[in-house]
């Protein structure tokens, strides 16, 4: 099960899960470097308009969209 948290930027939503997502610890990839990424579940989230940055942790990820996009469209 993924619980939904807001951060106090209200561009940034913290998914956060039950089971261990990241074994190498936190990582931040941007979309301006998605040619550099070879993580395919990362790439593939920073490919949604209006995602520009994902923070990945041992048990959640955060997702940074731009300011156009609204969650409505994006957490589907």
């Amino acid at each position: 099960m993924i619980q939904i948290e807001t951060t106090p930027n209200p561009d940034s939503l913290k998914f956060i899960s039950e089971k261990t997502i990241s074994a190498t610890g936190t990582e931040e990839f941007q979309k301006s470097k998605i040619n550099e990424i070879s993580n395919s579940f990362i790439k593939e989230l920073l490919k949604f308009n209006g995602v520009e940055l994902v923070l990945f942790s041992k048990n959640f990820l955060s997702v940074k969209k731009t300011k156009d996009v609204s969650w409505d469209e994006l957490k589907p």
